[in-house]
């Protein structure tokens, strides 16, 4: 088997022809069947896997730099740098990253997770070479989805300027997760339609060599020329006309063709930029039919393509997707917005009750946010759905655009806390700490189903900015008892005693009643507050709460730098309350990859942890009492 010769990096250039011919295949079957068991992203690394062998028969590994966009389909790049028993711990904790880690191999030139930024840290690096006096290849990989980010157009406009070499390969299967939209997309479709030319270019060129003594010069002539054959034949040639040199469009699935032209963009020097056409999901059926299904997905049955283990229960993101078209059904003026993750979102039963309400922007959160603004100031009512992880990438706009003018925009933030098993880049552990510094936003944030859909409906009919932060996966079914009704800045009682205070936000409902539930059992006191409102906080209820209770213990699935917590304890000094308060979050550090539970208990959400904690805070907070009495 070709596969079992590959066992470091560069070890495809041992095989011959016949021997890559079956590796591709060997990779494609591999991958299937692993991702089947661990879950994964499927579709995207099925269509790169000719390129990705082709990148490696050209370049010298790790001597040469090779960067991914976002990572994620950087499989095939793993199996041919010797990872290949990696994979049956693939994304699980303590295992291999799904996407491009430096600190697990040598051959991993960058870092990443978010889209459009492999052109800007291939730039850093060529840079880094030419001050450094080195002559090795620079390559960042980049997909036509991520051309809609403004970052990649910033380092397009920067790499026109290069006086050396550097390879922009881009990847065009017409998806990022969903199909892509907007002016690129259309111009990259052109592109693709555009095959032609290669062939009568070649024609004209070899009809005016035959002229003689004259043919060559008129040759060169047009080569030096900037309306030259190019711009007779491919309209616009943006690529062109910015100082990149543009080589395709060429197949990327033909390994001999791609290697060739890979060789060619070697010998420029400066920018090129490399247009290679693939097919997201090739090879297997499900996924090309449906890529946008195998983009991300759980284990799945390898015959059928169906998912295993798929609950009954509805997720948080369903719920939001039913209520939110319930509500358009009876608001014309609500509309929703997503970037490029109308899916993953939950907004495709939006998209297709009101196609012309619904707005996909690429990827493009900045963009997304600015336009909600404009939405907002035209008199609609804007939900921007997008997860949390990415709507880092909207900080500005925001703070700027969106809070600075107080403008009616819901910004609905999906997978807020761990995430699970795309790791560091993905978890969504910081959004209540930045939405909290913004002023006029409002942060929210649902125990349950029931909760969720209340709120929802408060942020859509609110005045203001306001955020409503919810979890991947089940929405959570119990306390189904208590719904009282969303008040502004209220947070919900549910069960008052003395002492200690327990006071959760959003999702993490369950893990707080296990944690109220231990120390009743071991005799504690204990109040149990649902803190609806990140921002405003309730400190009304604050200040009530401190008459009878010494400890307040504040639980939430964010950072503790900055979070609700904090937040607490800065009103309880300014306020000058005896209390002491327990902040129960994530330490100050990025959360790997693995499973959401795991990852909980790695750290110290768990009922145990925390009660132990709790009594130790308590009991020293009543000894501290007793001595100042």
């Amino acid at each position: 088997m070709a596969l079992e010769m590959i066992r470091e990096a560069n070890d495809i250039k041992k095989l011959n022809s016949e021997q890559l011919r079956e590796l591709s295949d060997e990779i494609r079957k591999f991958l299937i069947e692993k991702i089947s068991r661990t879950g994964g992203h499927l579709a995207s690394n099925l269509g790169v896997v000719e390129l990705t062998m082709a990148l490696h028969l050209t370049l010298d590994l790790p001597a040469d730099k090779l960067i991914w966009d976002v990572g994620h389909q950087s499989y095939t790049h793993k199996l041919l740098t010797g990872r290949k028993d990696g994979f049956d711990e693939l994304r699980k904790y303590g295992g291999m990253s799904g996407f491009p880690k430096r600190k697990e191999s040598d051959c991993d030139a960058f870092d990443t997770g978010h889209s459009s930024t492999s052109i800007s840290a291939g730039l850093g690096y060529v840079a880094a070479r030419e001050l450094k006096g080195e002559s090795h290849s620079v390559v960042s990989v980049i997909g036509d989805g991520s051309l809609t980010g403004g970052m990649a157009y910033e380092a397009l406009n920067n790499a026109s300027r290069l006086k050396s070499n550097f390879i922009i390969v881009l990847n065009d299967n017409n998806m990022s997760i969903s199909e892509n939209v907007g002016g690129m997309s259309r111009y990259l479709n052109g592109l693709r339609t555009a095959q032609a030319y290669t062939e009568i270019k070649r024609g004209v060129e070899d009809t005016l060599k035959k002229l003689p003594g004259r043919g060559d010069r008129i040759i060169d002539q047009i080569r030096k020329t900037k309306s030259g054959i190019k711009q007779l034949f491919v309209p616009g040639m943006f690529f062109e006309d910015m100082g990149i040199t543009y080589l395709g469009p060429v197949d990327g699935h033909n390994i001999k063709k791609m290697t060739k032209v890979l060789n060619e963009a070697k010998r420029v020097d400066h920018a090129v930029l490399v247009h290679v056409i693939t097919k997201k999901g090739k090879g297997y059926p499900p996924a090309e039919e449906n890529p946008a299904r195998f983009h991300g997905t759980g284990p799945f049955d390898v015959s059928t393509g169906e998912a295993k283990d798929s609950g009954t229960t509805d997720s948080y993101t369903e719920v939001f997707s039913k209520v939110l078209t319930d509500i358009a059904g009876k608001d014309e003026k609500v509309v929703a917005i997503t970037a490029a993750m109308a899916d993953g979102t939950g907004l495709t039963a939006f998209k297709r009750r009101f196609p012309q309400r619904f707005f996909d922007v690429g990827i493009a959160e900045e963009h997304a946010m600015t336009f909600a603004a404009g939405l907002a100031a035209g008199g609609m009512k804007p939900v921007f759905a997008v997860y949390s992880s990415f709507l880092q990438r909207a900080y500005d706009q925001t703070l700027h655009d969106v809070c600075l003018q107080n403008l009616p925009v819901v910004i609905a933030v999906d997978r807020a806390g761990l995430v699970g098993s795309d790791g560091e880049t993905h978890q969504g552990v910081f959004d209540l700490s930045y939405l909290s510094t913004i002023p006029n936003m409002t942060v929210i944030s649902p125990k349950n189903r029931w909760e969720m859909a209340d709120m929802l409906r408060f942020a859509v009919d609110f005045q203001y900015p306001i955020a409503i932060r919810y979890p991947r996966g089940s929405a959570y079914e119990g306390m189904k008892e208590f719904r009282a009704p969303v008040e502004y800045g209220k947070s919900e009682v549910l069960y008052e005693e003395e002492d200690i205070a327990v006071i959760f936000v959003g999702h993490m409902a369950e893990l707080a009643s296990k944690v109220r539930r231990e120390l009743k059992r071991t005799g504690y006191s204990c109040s149990l507050i649902n803190a609806r409102f990140v921002k405003p906080l309730d400190t009304g209820l604050l200040e009530k709460l401190a008459e009878d209770h010494c400890l307040f213990v504040t639980v939430e699935e964010n950072v503790v730098t900055g979070g609700f917590g904090e937040q607490v304890m800065d009103y309880i000094s300014y306020a000058e309350l005896d209390v002491h308060v327990c902040n129960i979050g994530i330490s100050d550090d990025y959360v790997e990859h693995g499973n959401v539970e795991l990852l909980r208990k790695e750290v110290g959400l768990e009922p145990e942890v925390i009660v132990k904690r709790v009594i130790t805070d308590y009991l020293m907070q009543k000894d501290d009492k007793r001595k100042r009495i």
